[in-house]
């Protein structure tokens, strides 16, 4: 099936609400039709298409609600599905924290589809994977990449008037090149949602670089550095930082915005205080130029540019309906991106003030070791150098580290201009005393 119109959609679910019986029902209908290429050793090893389209329909009974999903759309297989639903929602326990569906909403314009995206054909992807491959190979080097795309639809539709539905591109391209012998590796990756922006050999030319300039990593001691954190090496940290930015975990006293120690008059979350560098502001805008996202959530619910953190202080949280409606406060629901303000310095402006520190190209396998102090873990990867009075010196073997992006935010020294990578808008960041606790000898 492919991507579903407006008015087809909204015919189709208005179909399945008319099945239903429950005291309330919600409808989703998400789909995309997309293709991808995969090469290896500079040679192609897969390529393909794919379509599909899911229905989820959401019946509640009192306060007990079920759910069944369903890929088939003749009359008989719709209500099927909602009958499905029903059965499981009486089977379902009562739940206390149970809120009604929204009634219908006004959305903001978000301009999250390019037709260019959607008009990407395989012989498209092949050329694209070619201008990988080819420098790769007159370098007497090694890639491999992966480039998809795809064009994604949703509609909901609820019992209360609710209706919501728009139409978005993704194109996402990634490549790690390795010398013959295995000793260096370069990486880069490029996301966008015009097709048109994508340069698949510029990204690969930073590839070869960073591959060639890797090769005779020396060691060097772990301890606290100076680093210059590439968008790719700092995306992951933030990444998690924000996905742990909930009100209730905060005001239960679970997490690191969590107000430790309040009296019982006192706010039991960090809302309004400073808790980082007075230059971080991160926030989320559907409507963002670059890295645009849709205007509602999955619930349906609006979603237009909010503060999370503001001139170094916390300014929202979000919080599900029930845990708003119970503190009293507005619904806030998470947004659709991550967008943080950076500053005017270049990356190569970065490295030449720096007399001593590292440059990492990107952070991997991430892995959480505090949620109260939001202590991660990981490894350096594709490309990490010393610098030295301003240039890059050698190369150096990855190291391990430990840190939170809490005070990653409080020793900044320099920012870049943000880039878009995995659907955000991150800068470079030059940041000091950053703990790397050990080695590695993975490349």
């Amino acid at each position: 099936m492919t991507i579903l119109s407006e008015k087809k959609s909204k015919e189709l679910l208005t179909k399945v609400l008319s099945f239903s019986k429950a005291d309330e029902c919600e409808c989703n209908l998400d789909g995309q039709v997309g293709g991808n290429i995969r090469y290896a050793r500079n040679t192609v090893s897969t390529a393909g298409e794919e379509s599909d389209v899911t229905l989820a329909v959401q019946s509640t009974f009192g306060t007990r609600t079920g759910v069944a999903t369903i890929n088939e759309f003749d009359d008989a297989s719709l209500e099927k599905v909602v009958r499905r639903s029903e059965e499981l929602a009486k089977l379902a326990p009562e739940n206390k924290e149970h809120m009604p569906i929204f009634g219908k909403q006004k959305y903001l314009e978000s301009k999250t589809y390019f037709d260019s995206t959607a008009k990407v054909t395989a012989e498209d992807r092949a050329s694209a994977a070619n201008d990988s491959i080819q420098p790769s190979k007159k370098n007497k080097l090694v890639a491999a990449g992966f480039l998809e795309e795809a064009v994604r639809f949703s509609a909901i539709m609820n019992s209360k008037g609710l209706f919501a539905y728009n139409t978005s591109t993704n194109v996402d391209f990634s490549v790690t090149i390795r010398t013959e012998d295995g000793r260096g590796s370069g990486w880069a990756s490029r996301n966008y949602s015009d097709y048109k922006l994508l340069d698949t050999a510029e990204a690969s030319e930073v590839a070869i670089a960073k591959s060639k300039g890797s090769v005779g990593a020396k060691e060097l001691e772990p301890g606290k550095y100076t680093v210059i954190l590439e968008p790719a090496a700092s995306v992951g940290l933030l990444g998690n930082m924000m996905r742990a930015f909930d009100q209730r975990s905060a005001d239960e006293g679970r997490s690191f915005l969590s107000n430790k120690g309040a009296k019982e008059d006192e706010p039991k979350n960090k809302l309004g205080q400073k808790m980082f560098d007075e230059r971080v502001t991160i926030y989320s805008d559907p409507q963002h130029p670059i890295a645009p996202a849709a205007p509602f959530g999955g619930d349906g619910y609006p979603r237009g540019r909010v503060d999370w953190i503001k001139g170094g202080k916390i300014a929202n949280m979000p919080n599900s309906p029930f845990w708003a409606k119970k503190t009293g406060v507005d619904y806030q629901p998470r947004g659709g991106n991550i967008i943080m303000e950076g500053g005017n310095e270049s990356l190569e402006g970065m490295i030449k003030n720096t007399r001593r520190g590292v440059l990492v190209t990107r952070l991997w396998y991430i892995r959480p070791l505090d949620p109260q102090t939001l202590l991660y873990t990981g490894l350096t990867r594709d490309g990490t150098f010393y610098i030295e009075n301003g240039k890059i010196k050698y190369p150096i073997k990855n190291f391990r580290f430990n840190e939170s992006p809490i005070v990653m935010l409080n020793n900044i020294e320099a920012m870049g201009k943000p880039e878009r990578i995995n659907g955000n808008m991150i800068p470079p960041m030059k940041i000091r005393d950053f703990t790397f606790s050990s080695l590695s000898d993975a490349v």
